[in-house]
């Protein structure tokens, strides 16, 4: 999870939300997106984490 991740999730939000008290449509959906990818971001690297860690404790069990 990447502080690059969270700025992006947080700025799409606060474009959400601009565009939702406006009524501005077009704001409101590019604030949707750029918050689900930012999230879809955090996931990935969370897998990418996880999976990296595995491998390592597998690495470890063959060297033992």
């Amino acid at each position: 999870m990447s502080l690059e991740d969270k700025l992006q999730q947080a700025t799409g939000a606060a474009k959400e939300l601009a565009g939702k008290v406006t009524g501005d449509k077009s704001l409101e959906s590019e604030g949707a997106v750029e918050k689900g990818l930012g999230k879809a971001k955090e996931v990935i690297d969370n897998v990418k984490e996880s999976v990296e860690g595995a491998v390592e404790g597998i690495k470890n069990n063959f060297n033992k």
